[in-house]
């Protein structure tokens, strides 16, 4: 559960284990064990660090602590290296910090796509590099990338799993970024202008493209960012609707004190909503979930475990009507075939309502701020239903031009 990358375990015990009385001495807490990176290995990063002309870094993963997210940045402001964040560990590293690139995932920013392509050194410490960070194995060629490839883990099972790297270190990430952040740097690095350029194409990143209907979603996100407090939990399911708080929500991350993201990596629809409340009850921090409509009717019941509790969280429900990725994809690939992805929703406000939340429906974009406001002053959860634009399926674009590209190509 601990060790290694961490996880979910199962327990099986013989039934008369659980109701026979036993005299039995409670056992202290067990600490996970730390892997330390080996010396020999990090001269050699070192030394491949020296001969590079385009580093990158990217992190994310699990077993990040906020010590470690600080020895990062000083490892990262030593060497004036960019640093990208892995798919849905946004908070690994400080999105404000001058040295941030964006992050790996999902939608990808092209200027961060093709820095990823043209750097001619990966530090991935910590991630993966399951199919999601790498766009389908594509940013990164398999098995053997065009790129040098230091991977770093605390699993050794993930190790040249899929990717053959130039170096390989087995080590968690608290051991693994005290280690990095005493290497020592060269008082000039051929770089400088590198890292201005890949951290300039994260924030023409920030500036959205325009699109139909009357809500604005970069506005929505900028309104969060600017009354959600720095410690926010900000959670999510899996769909397109969460891409619009990865490009242009900017988590202040790890290194400030608090892990402020919670998603899933494996596509699981519904995680929000409960993660959300979770984090509520478990710390008392402001909790900010953004749902889809079908990813919020998987586990929208949870508002009962929130009243229940004493709980509260804050939801925005994206409802346009359909599931909005395999929508995407339909038009993608079977253009005009529209099979099993449309909706007949119900009235979220009002069922929320029901659950002994306060439930508020947005249709333009001028209601969402005072809206947010009271939500955050009230003792109870709030559940907002926006009413989102079905044209508008993806953060770049609309259905019909994503329906129309397909159709050109046939």
């Amino acid at each position: 559960a601990m060790n290694g990358r961490p996880g979910p375990v199962v327990l099986v015990l013989p039934e008369d284990m659980l109701t026979r009385p036993v005299k039995a001495e409670a056992l202290g807490r067990v600490e996970p064990v730390q892997a330390w990176s080996d010396p020999g290995a990090l001269r050699t990063l070192r030394d491949l660090l020296l001969a590079a002309r385009k580093p990158l870094v990217i992190a994310g993963g699990g077993g990040w602590t906020t010590q470690a997210a600080q020895a990062l940045q000083r490892f990262a402001e030593n060497w004036q290296l960019p640093v990208a964040n892995a798919f849905r560990f946004q908070d690994t590293f400080d999105n404000h910090h001058p040295l941030y690139a964006g992050d790996v995932g999902i939608g990808i920013g092209p200027a961060l796509a093709q820095a990823v392509r043209e750097s001619d050194l990966i530090l991935a410490l910590g991630p993966r590099l399951g199919e999601m960070t790498t766009s389908g194995y594509t940013l990164l060629q398999a098995p053997k990338p065009v790129q040098k490839l230091v991977h770093i883990h605390g699993s050794p099972e993930e190790l040249n799993r899929v990717y053959q790297a130039d170096l390989a270190i087995l080590a968690t990430m608290n051991a693994a970024a005290r280690s990095l952040e005493v290497l020592t740097a060269p008082t000039e690095l051929p770089w400088t202008e590198w890292t201005q350029q890949v951290h300039q194409g994260y924030l023409n990143n920030l500036k959205p493209q325009a699109l139909p209907g009357d809500v604005d979603m970069p506005d929505i996100v900028a309104t969060l960012q600017k009354h959600l407090p720095p410690d926010a939990v900000v959670t999510n399911g899996a769909g397109n609707f969460a891409s619009w708080m990865h490009r242009f929500f900017k988590h202040h991350g790890l290194a400030k004190g608090h892990k402020t993201q919670l998603a899933p990596t494996v596509g699981a629809m519904g995680y929000g909503v409960p993660a959300g409340i979770a984090a509520n009850l478990l710390t008392g921090r402001v909790a900010f979930t953004i749902a889809g409509d079908g990813d919020f009717l998987m586990n929208g019941q949870e508002l009962a475990t929130a009243v229940q509790h004493g709980g509260k969280s804050i939801i925005v429900v994206l409802n346009n009507g359909m599931y909005g990725t395999i929508r995407m994809h339909q038009e993608r690939e079977y253009p005009t075939h529209v099979t099993g992805s449309q909706l007949k929703n119900p009235d979220f406000a009002a069922l929320a309502e029901a659950y002994g939340y306060v439930g508020v429906r947005i249709q333009k974009t001028a209601q969402f701020e005072s809206a947010l406001l009271d939500a955050l002053a009230r003792s109870q959860g709030t559940l907002m239903e926006v009413t989102l634009d079905p044209e508008v399926i993806t953060t770049r674009g609309t259905l019909q031009a994503i329906t129309q590209a397909s159709l050109a190509k046939r």
